[in-house]
């Protein structure tokens, strides 16, 4: 990605290293690919979405939630950081002893996610990335149907002018927010 790019808003220095693949993964679709970011900047990234949250906010909770499948990366790096469960939001046929699934739309098609019974805990939601909101409001709506409390939600990238989502007054949180 070039930063001079006059449609682009880089909101966070590690937004220098995302990979803009166009038409994929089909026509039309801008990817931000985050593969060179991880690549080289793992440890920088982790960091800068632990401090989405405060201190009083990780004490409050007890799982972080991925969502299939790169929000796994930063839901079970973030796990480790700060002591906490790991909880996994699969796609059909990944997931043993489903309690629960949940339809939605993307940018690109329609999808299915599914859990397993949730134990009344609190949690965060984290994915790779936000583009219409479809698979993380499908992820929020699931976790509460299993029987976990949402208490926050976060992606390292937001693509703002695809989505104005919000999950009972909740906001997603991010690292790197694209406006155009």
């Amino acid at each position: 990605m070039n930063s001079s790019d006059p449609l682009v808003t880089l909101s966070h220095p590690l937004a220098q290293f995302l990979d803009a693949v166009p038409d994929f993964p089909k026509k039309g679709i801008l990817f931000q690919d985050i593969s060179p970011l991880l690549k080289t900047h793992f440890r920088e990234t982790i960091e800068a979405m632990s401090e989405l949250f405060t201190a009083d906010e990780w004490a409050q909770v007890d799982y972080l939630v991925g969502i299939e499948s790169r929000g796994f990366i930063f839901a079970s790096a973030l796990a480790f950081k700060h002591n906490k469960g790991f909880v996994k939001v699969r796609k059909p046929g990944k997931l043993p002893n489903v309690h629960s699934a949940m339809a939605y739309g993307l940018e690109y098609g329609n999808d299915k996610l599914e859990m397993q019974k949730g134990d009344g805990k609190k949690v965060i939601l984290l994915d790779d990335l936000i583009a219409t909101g479809g698979s993380m409001q499908a992820s929020a709506q699931l976790c509460e149907k299993v029987g976990y409390e949402v208490m926050g939600m976060a992606c390292l990238v937001d693509l703002k002018a695809l989505n104005r989502f919000e999950h009972k007054g909740l906001t997603v949180r991010s690292v790197i927010q694209f406006d155009d």
